[in-house]
């Protein structure tokens, strides 16, 4: 992959960069009627509050923020969130082409650029089509019904009389003007106004329909796709030394002979970080290796014993937080039911070792990069090289992996400060197999305790559940929290730990059940010290929480003697709650009566992620080799609402890579550690979900909810795809495991109990 020079530059800039005219109309104010002077009305009452602008038309209102129409017609598209393989660049084409009225193919997007692009923060939370989505489908319809007006005054024909067509407004008498010639000259910008002329749900013809993803093709063909393929004029390789263990300081270094090596231009050491930059690739690789066996580090003993981690996280101070509680009167309670669930230190595996190129250029730096947060980063990159945020352009180029937060942005600021070494000629940096693995931030340690009482008619009468976590998100904007900052001579510290706010939340994601109980307490326990660097991995502490309550509900179920989808549906009054369950059980072919073969195994589970995202529910079959305590996955069948579908295909990717990610977090990932060091290096010594175990069959049934607001999909299904498995094996064998990763060991270990 090869791109043109970028110099820094503003957004303001680059939308009124030569060539193209910015899509900021000069109109009659009368156009819309909630920009209109109004007489004073209601003298002597409080004013009404503004409408508030939908999704990310709050962090900047204006249209040309979002949309660009050239005078040659061609029309670019701005975002602020990142194509992360999740598939929203085809999403929000489809959104802009249809309020357009454009093919997909006319339209060019620019994602996450600093320089370019709207600041939305991180991509991150299945956030981006209910932020980014909503603002460009009100963007694009209000521009579409601009150009309208400015056909209407061109043509002194009424507005509702004209239509846009293939990028023309049309006449009834069969003229027409093109998108580019009326927007000449019009150099003004122009705020969003709370409500939007959306297209007619019977006119659409692009949203809701599958549309193949613009970004599969050279994925799948071996083009360049990735910042790892990223190839710029006069490119030089940079690597660097980690430390043999976490918390390892630099004694010595004996550099002589590496600064002698073939293709060698430059040793850097900045405190413990220690870095070589060669003209090549594999000499950077082989200088890196003989410059580590020049090194000398003290080893403290930095990590916790891992057969004592979940005592070991009981004992540390927590800051204890009731964040739901419901009373009722107190019910006679038939049984009672206590289960702890653990969740063991999980990375995040992505297939493709973090990247990153950098160039420093007249004292400004330009960083590609696969992070998740162009901004926040930014301001992390500056702060550690004491440069001012407006020298600093961070463009996000896609990464081979991942959601959550790995490598990268660690990767972007070992490229910042190669670049600051060479000057001049951009810098790339790769890490090695077992550097990602060992010092990227993990998924946390989590434990949960629920307690669950049921009456004589088998109903839930008050539910108890306790999670205790570190925090979930450790990722910039600060220096402190970016690694190889944190090794420099003048160190920067990251801050201090911080839980995440409900409603969403971080370790207590998902902890609040969606079920109807009149009695309930949900507790959040957070631990600020953390014994292994932590951070955010898809769906926080909604993955182990979802496990955790829908075991709890299959256990309930079980001492009620009820069927576990009856079971749920008696506790579910939301009405889109209730749907989905239904769908997949329907689909699944799910009955109470239903007989299965020795060994084999049926679970369900349900959330709405977050509690304010997206529906899903998965019902999962599985055999158990009771010889061996191994699962395998026989077939997965999920129904899962976003609200409205713009692309059925997008969302079905989505759904099942969720489970099958799921699958393997869930069957198999799980870090190996020791006091002096991480011992999970490679794909050996972390395994993850092969292609022989994949599920034989996986269906998604989506439930469309057209002209709803969009729910976001990408971490839907993690935590239901856990428990349904966890589920399965449990109806399998009549044992349950209640630690994460059930392994085939803690599984045969527990039939052998």
């Amino acid at each position: 992959m090869t791109l043109p020079d970028c110099p820094a530059l503003t957004r303001r800039a680059a939308l009124a960069g030569a060539g193209a005219l910015v899509v900021s109309f000069s109109l009659a104010r009368s156009a819309f009627a909630q920009d209109q002077v109004q007489p004073p009305q209601n003298i002597g009452r409080e004013p009404k509050s503004p409408a508030p602008l939908p999704g990310s038309l709050k962090v900047d209102p204006n249209l040309d923020a979002w949309i660009r129409i050239g005078s040659d017609d061609s029309i670019t598209l701005f975002t602020g969130k990142a194509e992360l393989g999740q598939g929203i660049k085809t999403a929000l084409l489809q959104i802009a082409a249809e309020q357009l009225d454009v093919d997909m193919g006319r339209i060019t997007l620019v994602t996450a650029d600093t320089a370019r692009t709207v600041n939305e923060g991180f991509t991150a939370g299945s956030h981006s089509m209910q932020d980014s989505g909503t603002a460009i489908l009100h963007a694009s319809a209000q521009v579409r019904e601009m150009l309208l007006q400015l056909a209407s005054a061109r043509f002194a024909v009424a507005a509702q009389d004209l239509k846009a067509q293939d990028g023309k407004v049309v006449a009834p008498d069969g003229q027409s003007v093109r998108y580019g010639e009326l927007v000449v000259g019009s150099e003004l910008h122009i705020p969003a106004t709370p409500n939007s002329r959306l297209k007619p749900l019977d006119q659409r013809r692009i949203m809701g329909k599958p549309v193949r993803r613009v970004d599969i093709p050279n994925k799948v063909a071996g083009g360049p796709a990735y910042v790892q393929d990223l190839r710029l004029p006069g490119m030089v390789h940079g690597r660097v030394v980690r430390p043999p263990s976490p918390g390892a300081k630099l004694e010595a270094v004996d550099a002589g002979a590496v600064e002698r090596m073939p293709g060698v231009l430059k040793v850097a050491r900045d405190g413990d970080w220690l870095a070589v930059i060669a003209e090549k690739e594999w000499q950077a690789v082989t200088a890196m290796r003989a410059l580590a066996a020049a090194t000398r580090w003290s080893q403290p003993t930095a990590l916790p014993e891992k057969t004592r981690i979940f005592e070991t996280l009981a004992g540390l101070k927590a800051d204890t937080t009731t964040i739901n509680q419901k009373q009722a009167p107190p019910a006679a309670a038939v049984h009672t039911i206590e289960a702890e669930y653990r969740r063991n230190y999980q990375l995040h595996g992505s297939i493709g070792p973090s990247c990153a190129v950098a160039q420093m250029q007249d004292g400004a730096l330009t960083l590609w990069t696969h992070a998740q947060g162009m901004f926040p980063l930014r301001k992390a990159v500056a702060e550690m090289l004491s440069l001012p945020e407006d020298k600093v352009r961070c463009i996000h180029v896609e990464g081979s992996g991942c959601y959550g937060h790995n490598g990268a942005d660690d990767a972007a600021a070992d490229a910042a400060l190669l670049a600051r070494a060479m000057p001049g000629r951009p810098v790339r940096i790769q890490y090695m197999r077992e550097d990602e693995h060992r010092f990227e931030p993990y998924g946390p340690v989590m434990t949960s305790r629920g307690a669950v009482a049921l009456d004589g008619s088998g109903r839930i009468v008050d539910w108890r559940y306790e999670v205790r976590s570190n925090t979930h998100s450790t990722r910039p904007p600060g220096a402190g929290q970016l690694l190889s900052a944190q090794m420099l001579e003048k160190a920067f510290q990251p801050g201090p730990p911080q839980p995440l706010p409900q409603p969403e939340g971080g370790g207590d994601r998902n902890a609040i059940p969606l079920y109807d109980f009149p009695s309930q307490s949900i507790v959040h326990h957070f631990v600020p010290e953390m014994p292994l660097r932590v951070s955010a991995m898809r769906g926080l502490g909604a993955y182990h929480n979802v496990f955790a309550i829908e075991s709890l509900m299959d256990e309930a179920a079980a001492a009620a003697r009820e069927d576990p989808v009856a079971f749920r549906l008696k506790h579910l009054k939301d009405a889109r709650g209730r749907d989905v369950v239904q769908k997949a059980a329907e689909a699944f072919g799910w009955s109470a009566n239903a007989t299965r073969e020795s060994g084999r195994g049926r679970g369900f589970a349900f959330a709405r992620y977050k509690n304010l995202g997206a529906y899903a529910a998965v019902a999962m079959e599985v055999s158990v080799d009771r010889e061996t305590g191994g699962v395998r996955l026989l077939r997965a069948v999920a129904a899962v609402d976003s609200g409205e579908a713009v692309n059925p295909d997008g969302i079905r990717n989505q759904i099942e890579g969720g489970i099958i990610q799921s699958a393997s977090w869930s069957l198999y990932e799980e870090v190996q550690y020791e006091p002096r060091r991480i011992l999970s290096r490679d794909w050996s010594t972390y395994p993850i979900l092969r292609f022989p175990a994949l599920p034989r069959r996986v269906e998604v049934h989506i439930i469309d909810r057209p002209g709803q607001p969009f729910l976001g999909t990408g971490e839907a299904t993690q935590g239901p795809a856990a428990a349904a498995i966890g589920n399965a094996i449990a109806d399998a064998v009549g044992v349950r495991c209640r630690e994460l990763p059930m392994t085939a060991a803690r599984i045969k270990g527990l039939i052998g109990g």
